[in-house]
């Protein structure tokens, strides 16, 4: 099912796809009315559709050199690619030695300033795909096809999902719909609560109406919840205003009502084969010969390996770009030093690679300094599999994991609908699969969360959210390494729980004003 899927986005050429340069310029998704796609190609839709996914899994639609936006190098407008940059190195799980610039600033949390370009690529990203979903819903109105409803729910889900990580990231933007597309006017300033709402409103409307089963790789009805949760769950980052109770209530939807369960092997959701895993709610794929990207989970598998101190085939891989290393902020969670790591029975404790490393980063450019991680790999779960350049293994974008120890938070919050003894049973299954030690009431508190979210979640686009959620990313009560460009860590302001709008979407509109402190 995987594959054929990934052969039908690399199939649609229909779509007349340009790089924007604002919030609004781009091509049309095709140049044909829907009705004379739908009399040539009955599948049409389908086709469309998929490639309003392919946003999120690849670079563009010919290849790992294509990109849909403009980048000097295709790889770095990839979506997971920016997640993993402003979420995973910003934060105490990664960093990365290379010394781009741009990349530099957001490996060490400073000098951040409207001119970064990967600020310019995710938000060039995330309006790519706003108007190529808003283009495809004007169409939508005009025509008749199977399973219309279903399909509408799925492109406004991708249109919100693209919102929400503006509101996370950026805190503002212009809200772009059907009903503006095209306008040559700049669009007014939207605020994050405005966003906020907009979003909201959005996935309310389809919860209830998308199918609650799909194709693997395609959004559902809990694929929905999930991103309502998320958004719950950070509401007092985003508008000031609590929403545990409601984050609750779609968390204990996906829980009950949802088909997951977890996966007993836990290095499976990382692997080739983790397309059949039961806990993954909504991937991001990818496949080495027919979808190949240098900004999925090739930038994560070949990122982290160097044939200087590992032995690529044992990943699967032919390439070691030597770039990422996870910092003592994530492998520390689990002992003070290799030997701790190495005697831990927690198989979480085990993906780093020690050997030929130093348990300190001294210095974030040294290679050496730092354990490279190995939770993403291009074998199989049992280690099989013939070392490629471009990754197989799928993104666990959304996982059960995630929801049970969001449940946990919940309730430590003192959400209703939620309890202790529940929450405690979720952590401790979320533990158990890795043959962690389980965990009594007494440990379970907010701070233990936020470890276990590192423990379980790091490298997996999460870990900016949550530290400022915990109230952890700014300020100095919480430092790791080289955050704030110091090698034991150092305070950072508080206007970094938001990075500046770039400079060309500035330019582009009028109407936008910078963030404050940059």
């Amino acid at each position: 099912m995987k594959k054929r899927f990934l052969i039908l986005l690399l199939c649609v050429t229909a779509l007349g796809i340009n790089s924007c340069s604002d919030d609004l310029n781009t091509a049309p998704i095709t140049e044909l009315t829907l009705d004379e796609l739908l009399a040539s190609d009955p599948n049409a839709v389908e086709g469309l559709v998929s490639r309003l996914y392919a946003s999120y899994a690849l670079t563009g639609p010919s290849g790992p050199g294509s990109s849909d936006i403009v980048s000097p190098d295709a790889g770095e407008g990839a979506f997971l690619r920016a997640i993993l940059n402003l979420q995973d190195f910003t934060s105490d799980a990664m960093k990365n030695r290379w010394g781009d610039d741009g990349l530099d600033q957001l490996t060490t949390t400073s000098n951040w300033d409207q001119n970064n370009k990967f600020f310019r690529l995710f938000y060039d990203r995330a309006y790519y795909t706003i108007p190529q979903c808003n283009n495809f819903l004007q169409a939508l109105e005009i025509a008749d096809f199977p399973n219309e409803e279903n399909i509408v729910a799925e492109t406004r889900f991708l249109r919100a999902l693209a919102y929400y990580n503006l509101i996370d990231v950026f805190g503002k933007g212009v809200k772009a719909t059907e009903e503006n597309f095209g306008q040559s006017e700049p669009l007014p300033e939207a605020t994050r609560q405005e966003l906020f709402d907009y979003v909201e409103s959005e996935l309310l409307a389809i919860e209830p109406v998308i199918s609650t089963t799909s194709n693997y790789g395609r959004a559902n009805r809990y694929v929905v919840d999930m991103l309502l949760a998320k958004l719950y769950m950070n509401a007092e980052v985003y508008t000031g205003v609590s929403y545990w109770n409601e984050a609750a209530f779609y968390v204990n939807k996906i829980i009950n009502e949802g088909p997951y369960s977890l996966d007993p092997n836990f290095i499976k959701l990382f692997s080739a084969d983790n397309d059949g895993s039961p806990e993954i709610i909504f991937p991001l794929l990818a496949e080495s010969l027919t979808s190949q990207s240098f900004g999925n989970t090739t930038y994560i598998v070949n990122g982290s390996l160097s044939a200087d101190t590992m032995p690529l085939s044992q990943f699967g891989a032919t390439q070691g770009w030597t770039g990422h290393r996870a910092t003592s902020g994530w492998y520390g969670l689990f002992g003070s030093s290799a030997t701790d790591l190495a005697a831990s029975n927690d198989v979480r404790a085990s993906l780093f690679w020690t050997d030929g490393h130093n348990f300190d980063m001294a210095d974030y450019r040294t290679w050496v300094d730092g354990f490279p991680s190995t939770k993403f790999r291009n074998t199989t779960s049992d280690g099989s599999g013939t070392p490629v350049d471009f990754s197989s293994t799928d993104f666990p974008f959304y996982r059960l994991a995630d929801v049970y120890l969001m449940y946990a938070e919940l309730a430590v919050r003192g959400a209703a609908n939620t309890n202790m003894g529940d929450a405690l049973t979720y952590v401790n299954d979320v533990r158990d699969r890795s043959n962690a030690d389980l965990i009594s009431m007494g440990d379970l508190s907010l701070d233990f969360i936020i470890d276990e979210r590192g423990r379980e979640l790091n490298l997996e686009g999460h870990r900016r959210s949550d530290l400022i959620r915990f109230g952890r990313f700014t300020g100095g009560t919480y430092n790791w390494p080289w955050k704030g460009g110091a090698a034991d860590g150092t305070s950072i302001p508080d206007t970094y729980k938001l990075f500046p709008i770039p400079a060309t979407a500035l330019q582009a509109n009028p109407n936008l004003t910078q963030n404050p402190g940059y």
